[in-house]
């Protein structure tokens, strides 16, 4: 995806109240078929309210498709280049802002 014209910074002021997902700590498939997908969050999720962030919040469990999300996607941000941990692999990334992601259960996992 090439992205769009806004920094992150002003997608969160864009938006009224939200989570801030930085970082996923793993995403493993659950139903092939409808591409459902589940994994968590970790190390940087944020609760925004007003357009600004508030406070640190728990890591979450999610159970999505990418064809739902995508179909959900409000806004993209300006691409960022993106370093995964575990593969030490850069990606080219943009920020996405998405209405109605499932978020399923608060995970101790940090």
């Amino acid at each position: 995806m090439e992205g769009g014209t806004k920094s992150l910074e002003e997608l969160i002021a864009g938006t009224k109240k939200g989570v801030l997902v930085t970082r996923l700590w793993y995403i493993r498939d659950v139903d092939p078929q409808s591409l459902l997908l589940t994994g968590l969050t970790r190390d940087g999720t944020f609760y925004i309210e007003n357009g600004r962030i508030q406070y640190p919040i728990k890591n979450f469990r999610f159970n999505e498709s990418p064809i739902i999300m995508l179909n959900n996607l409000e806004e993209l941000g300006k691409v960022e280049r993106t370093v995964s941990v575990e593969s030490n692999q850069n990606y080219l990334l943009p920020p996405l802002k998405v209405r109605d992601f499932t978020f399923s259960s608060l995970s101790d996992a940090v």
